[in-house]
This record gives structure tokens, sequence and C-alpha cells, in this order.
């Protein structure tokens, strides 16, 4: 049974301007998106930047109020909680952000930083202690770390302290937005294999969103793609990787780089302008910049269909229908 559901979610923005600042027009930052995710799974979301994945991941925790749609989480509708029972699934949708500089309290210590949750949530006993040790314990670091202060920690160990907080309520589902974007290289894996780590130990729901293709196929066993809010492709990630059929996915696939050097493989490089997300081209969304574009590409909207012997790939795009 699917533990995130989310039906034709739209989320606009309005756009203001003049003296009065009156609203112009909606950035369309998500348009009518639809999946599940079941317990234990992880989905990766990727696109390029301003596709809408993060706003995606903020409507899902509830940070943002719908335009349109629904979002089941855990069999409870969120947009449709009172604040008790908000703050009661709040304790089991948690969230690990991009910088993990910017989402701690300078002014904190880690030890305040992870106390701060229970308190929240009114779970802090006399075994707080105890718990704060096993989750620092949990991401790797030593418990002296309980008493520094965020600036004392390279970018990975922030990172670490950031899991520890969104493990602290033991959660269902965490929202990964792009938790590894602001490390270095050699740092990724390691926290990539220590989510995968707590996922195996904990039963933990994973949506992973980033724009690198390759970080996500090292975690995710489902993947969306989405280009100017919508998903255009989403399929099992060895799926995705082996017989991607969307264009635009297949030229994000073009663009991953090969460790070999003695290497090639072509690049398609794509024509033109992302289009803006205020006044998004009637039809495909991506019709301005596919090579495969014909008139029904530019008349009519394709919807998500399975294409092909497996029912759960699906793919927007005339072109293979």
């Amino acid at each position: 049974m699917p533990i995130i559901e989310v039906k034709n979610l739209k989320k606009y923005f309005p756009v203001t301007g003049g003296v009065f600042l009156r609203r112009t027009g909606w950035v369309h930052a998500v348009d009518d998106v639809s999946f599940t995710v079941n317990k234990g799974e992880t989905l990766g979301i990727v696109g390029e930047s301003g596709c809408g994945k993060t706003t995606l991941g903020r409507c899902l925790m509830g940070l943002y109020d719908l335009t349109q749609g629904e979002v089941m989480v855990c069999n409870q509708r969120v947009t449709k909680l009172s604040s008790s029972q908000r703050r009661n699934l709040a304790a089991k949708l948690q969230m690990i952000f991009q910088d993990p500089f910017e989402s701690l309290d300078p002014r904190q210590t880690v030890r305040q930083i992870l106390e701060e949750k229970y308190r929240i949530h009114r779970q802090a006993g006399a075994d707080l202690g105890a718990d704060i040790l096993k989750l620092i314990d949990q991401v790797g670091l030593l418990p002296e770390a309980l008493l520094k202060y965020p600036h004392e920690f390279s970018g990975g160990q922030r990172q670490r302290i950031g899991i520890a907080r969104a493990i602290s309520m033991e959660p269902d589902i965490i929202v990964c937005d792009e938790p590894v974007s602001a490390l270095d290289v050699s740092v990724q894996s390691k926290i990539l294999n220590l989510l995968l780590e707590l996922q195996k130990r904990l039963g933990l729901t994973y949506i992973f969103i980033s724009h690198d293709l390759s970080v996500v196929r090292h975690i995710s066993d489902r993947i969306a793609v989405m280009y100017l809010g919508k998903i255009v492709e989403i399929a099992a990630a060895s799926s995705i990787y082996n017989q991607a059929h969307h264009p635009y996915t297949k030229a994000l696939l073009s663009a991953i780089p090969i460790a070999d050097p003695g290497s090639h493989k072509k690049r398609t490089i794509l024509k033109g302008e992302v289009p803006s997300v205020e006044n998004p081209p009637p039809g495909c969304r991506f019709n301005t910049r596919c090579e495969y574009a014909k008139n029904i590409c530019r008349r009519t909207e394709p919807p998500l269909f399975a294409n092909g012997k497996d029912s759960s790939h699906l793919t927007a795009c005339h072109f293979f229908s």
C-alpha cells in the first residue's frame, strides 16, 4: 500500500507588478503531477534547476498550500489537518536540506539542535541524553561533537548533523532536497552510503531530489524526471538508465560524465532556452527544444502512459505513442 499518494498536484505562485503590486500572472511551479511511493522505497526526482522538484518536495512537507490537487501521507490528507494532527504528522515526515550550514542554527550547539525536536514534539524525557548519544553514533560522529557549534565542522559533518536531526523523531518518510549537491565529490558517496544504511536499518522511505542523475542512480529504486513543472517520465531506475523513452531524459543521461578518459559517447545538446514557467508553451512542454517535435506536440499535451511491455514505465511523449 502506498505511503505517499499525490494526485493532480498543482502549485502556482502569483506574479505581481506595477505600483499597486497587482497580480499579472502565475508561475506554474508544479503543474498537474501525480505519483505514489511505497513504504521503504526511494523515489528520485530529477531535472534542471527551476523544473519544480524542490517546490514539489515542500508541497509534500505541507510547507506550501496547494493550488489544486491532493497529497496523502500515511493515509492522512496533508492539507486537511488540524494543528495537533500536523504536529503528529511532522514527526513522521522529515526533511534534509541542501545547505548543511544554512539549515543549522549557528547560535546553538549540536546538542541543542538535536534536543530542539524532542522539545517541540514533547518527547524530552529522562532518556533524552541517551537518545542524543545514540543519534550521534548512528550518523558516525563522536560524542564530543555535541558540545561544538556548526561552524566548527566540515560540510560533510554538518550534513551528518542534519541527518541526525531528521531521524530523531523516528520518521517514516524523509524528503532529501539535494542533500549532497553542496558537498565535495569525495564526501558525497559517504553521505549517500549513510542514507542507504539508515534506510535499511530504520525502514525509511525517501523522496530524493537532485539534478545529478549519477547520484540519483546510486540511491533510487524509481526515478521521476521533471521538466517545467511536469513529470515527463517515471520508471524503475534500471529502466530509466538502460531504456529511457523521453528525449529530455535521454539528453540528461547523455550529459553524465564517464570516468574512463579513453571512452567517448555522443552527447545530446538541447537547443534553445528553457521556456518561461509563467507562460509555458502549449502542448508538450518540451516541444520548443525537442528535435522530434511535430504539430501534435505543439497542440496537444501528452499524458503519462505505459509504452511497451513494462506497464510501470510511464512516458509523456507523442513520439512514442
